[in-house]
């Protein structure tokens, strides 16, 4: 499956790797991962990582990403991982690449680089580079081991989401062989200042319900003013405020900027993908997004969740 994508990072001098905007733990875990696995197994090549600010996730990559002149795409290899839809890499220039590959795991929506992996039965991106590694008999450091368990871990909820297979407790065994201090993992992902505490229950406090009991808040600009907080914090940092309410199948977040409403949407139950395909986002079966242009837009989606509930759709 991956042996075209490996045979254009053996033949390459300089690879480049991209991931979707606004990166969240798998985005980057594979990114770095696959960074570090390039470097330990074809130590002459040139690797970078390149992209938006980590934000919550900064502890994956303390040093930031690499910052590089265009000219490094001339004669260079970029892999795009974990982006369903060409709008959504974060740095473009990857399209000025000698070759352009893709690796990922979202609901297919367009074709966008020249090869492509494609497979929406892995839990998570980082799954994926673990397990093209893993099959391919490549050194996996514990490094890139820490990265890739790290995004396998947030994209499965913690090996909870039913996209956990056999395969990915297999996978993620053979990572923690490779040194994961797995105890500062979870401590850098799951314990929270108060402060970010008190945030979480000024957001449960605004949770609405429509008629079939799905979840939702609403944040308008003002409100994301005064509360001092970065968009991606009041998005996707908020949306699981929702996730273990009784009765509650479906929830979504929708976040006002100056580019539009944030929606994240979220289910337990249903397939809410085509809603967010529908308008103009993607993701996954359980999981998707989209970015909304007003607020009528946005009852809009969110009538469409509340007839899904309903069982009318």
């Amino acid at each position: 499956m991956y042996s075209k994508i490996l045979k254009l990072i053996k033949e390459a001098e300089t690879v480049i790797i991209h991931r979707h905007e606004r990166p969240d733990g798998d985005a980057i875990g594979c990114q770095l991962g696959l960074k570090e696995i390039i470097k330990e197994n074809f130590p002459t090549k040139e690797v970078y990582a390149v992209g938006d600010a980590a934000n919550n996730y900064s502890f994956m990559a303390p040093e930031g990403f690499d910052e590089i002149a265009d000219e490094k795409y001339e004669n260079a290899l970029a892999i795009v991982l974990d982006c369903g839809s060409a709008k959504l890499v974060s740095d473009t220039r990857y399209t000025t690449a000698k070759h352009t590959a893709r690796i990922d795991h979202h609901i297919f929506c367009e074709s966008f680089c020249e090869t492509e992996v494609i497979d929406t039965s892995y839990e998570s991106c980082c799954g994926m580079i673990a397990d093209m590694a893993i099959k391919n008999g490549l050194t996996v450091n514990s490094g890139a081991a820490s990265a890739l368990y790290t995004g396998m871990v947030t994209d499965s909820g913690r090996f909870r989401y039913d996209s956990t297979t056999p395969r990915t407790l297999f996978t993620a065994s053979k990572l923690l062989e490779s040194g994961v201090d797995y105890s500062t993992i979870f401590r850098n992902l799951y314990s929270d200042t108060y402060e970010n505490k008190k945030l979480k229950a000024t957001f449960l406090l605004k949770v609405q319900f429509t008629e079939n009991n799905v979840a939702y808040i609403y944040t308008d600009r003002a409100e994301l003013k005064e509360l001092n907080i970065d968009t991606f914090t009041a998005s996707r940092g908020m949306v699981n405020t929702m996730s273990d309410i009784k009765d509650v199948d479906i929830w979504v977040n929708f976040t006002e900027t100056n580019s539009g409403i944030f929606c994240e949407i979220r289910s337990s139950v249903y397939n809410i993908n085509p809603v967010a395909v529908k308008y103009g986002g993607g993701g996954h079966a359980k999981a998707s997004g989209c970015t909304l242009k007003d607020k009528d837009e946005a009852m809009k989606l969110l009538s469409d969740l509340n007839s899904i509930a309903g069982g009318h759709i």
